[in-house]
């Protein structure tokens, strides 16, 4: 038996691949499926099965693909109405796998549709449980990214009880050195509190996990439900896509439009611009975003842009284009470009740079303008005076900025900043607006 990780820094997610006998199944597959394929050929493995937990908001999984090319069969919750072919999956099914066992257990409390694979080895002993986004290395699933309308707070509440009894009735009671491993580490928005590692035991999570503790079910909704993250733009056209199923990742980047530096640019279609934020600052295009390429890209270019709407993406080479072109794909978006193109001097030069020795004398002549999520505003400012707007907020909420002073935008390292600044610039074009960038750190 062999179970390989693989892991995508960029959204924090786990996938597996589970072998045994020549035979091969993949859990939660990520939206470019040649690891998978290469891990096959590797292992002298056949794909016999793709499992998917339920139907992921935070990136597009390649579940349909696999099935297409390969001929495996998908395997996923019967609760999730899918509409790719699919065999149901729930409490009471399982699948071999050459000589272990996969035991479906349903788990809804981060998803109603929500199932954990719980691995069963040659001799019938529980060896290890899959358990996408219900149980974490330090935390369980956020409960509230399948709201409607006016069911919001129902349905948080509702899910946040399942976890409750997800957790206590089925996880909680499997053996203490069952091997845990979820579909997300630290810096997934899947959750608020995960660990940096990536697999664990059940007695670990026992002992150390807050949500595992002993608590009355009205407590533990209460902590689940306070001060979980932001939810970005596409995460709920994600879940659709994936009930559905997603093109080819190959052909569906190939059709991508490249353009050249000199082709004209419709206008008033959104530019993202993924250069340096010199670079940018020096000459770049009216209407265009300053969203560096980074390790957090897709993540920030889902939660700033629509899930509809189209956009023109700039990088400052061919390499770095293309690798933002199968970014945006993680998360499905690669639709929405209009075109790409390298350019490494788009649009005219500009010359408004920041005095930061000024700033530092005149702070009060400045309008502060704080672009870092809410929960860090609460954990402190770092201008008492700032006014705050978080990025994925702050095209929407662009009026509110006052412009009666020069506007001074920070975040806590420059990344954000940088495209906040790149806003404000477009949408209060009678506004003075500076980046404070990475400077933020001499304020710390």
């Amino acid at each position: 038996m062999k179970i390989h990780q693989i892991y995508d820094k960029g959204l924090a997610h786990a996938s597996y691949a589970v072998v045994s006998k020549g035979e091969m199944a993949v859990v939660d597959p990520a939206r470019d499926p040649q690891p998978y394929y290469d891990f096959a050929r590797d292992q002298q493995a056949k794909i016999v099965a793709v499992i998917e937990t339920h139907p992921h908001a935070d990136f597009i999984s390649s579940h349909l693909e696999i099935h297409q090319h390969t001929g495996a069969t998908i395997y996923a919750s019967s609760k999730i109405g899918a509409l790719y072919p699919h065999k149901g999956f729930d409490k009471g099914d399982s699948l071999k796998i050459g000589e272990l066992t996969l035991e479906a257990y349903n788990t809804p409390g981060h998803s109603p549709d929500s199932i954990s694979i719980l691995v069963m080895d040659k001799e019938g002993q529980q060896h290890s449980i899959f358990t996408g986004d219900t149980l974490f290395v330090g935390d369980v699933g956020r409960p509230d990214l399948r709201e409607k309308g006016g069911e919001m707070e129902s349905m948080r509440e509702h899910l946040a009880r399942q976890m409750y009894h997800s957790t206590r009735n089925v996880l909680m009671q499997l053996e203490r050195d069952v091997l845990v491993y979820p579909a997300h580490g630290a810096g997934s928005l899947c959750g608020k509190n995960l660990s940096t590692d990536l697999s664990s035991t059940i007695g670990r999570e026992l002992d150390t996990n807050y949500a595992l503790q002993e608590m009355p079910e009205e407590k533990f909704v209460n902590n689940l439900l306070e001060d979980q993250p932001f939810i970005p733009k596409y995460f709920k056209n994600s879940v659709e896509l994936n009930k559905r199923g997603a093109a080819p990742f190959k052909e569906s980047i190939a059709k991508v439009t490249r353009l050249t530096a000199d082709e004209k640019l419709e206008e008033g279609v959104l530019i993202i611009d993924s250069r340096d934020q010199l670079q940018y600052k020096n000459a770049h295009l009216p209407g265009s975003v300053n969203l560096m390429d980074g390790l957090k890209f897709e993540t920030w270019l889902g939660s700033i842009v629509g899930p509809d709407e189209p956009f023109y993406l700039i990088a400052d080479d061919e390499e770095t284009l293309e690798s933002l072109i199968r970014k945006s794909a993680k998360i499905g978006y690669e639709g929405n470009i209009k075109g790409a193109m390298v350019a490494d001097k788009p649009g005219e030069a500009h010359s408004r740079f920041l005095n930061l020795e000024h700033f530092k004398a005149n702070k009060d002549g400045y309008h502060i303008l704080d672009v870092r999520n809410a929960g860090e505003v609460q954990e402190g400012k770092i201008f008492e005076q700032a006014q705050a707007i978080p990025l994925h907020e702050l095209r929407e909420r662009a009026g509110e900025v006052p412009v009666d002073k020069p506007v001074m935008v920070h975040c806590a390292a420059g990344y954000r900043s940088a495209a906040g600044f790149s806003i404000l610039e477009n949408l209060l074009p009678d506004a003075v607006v500076y980046d404070l960038g990475e400077a933020i750190k001499e304020f710390k």
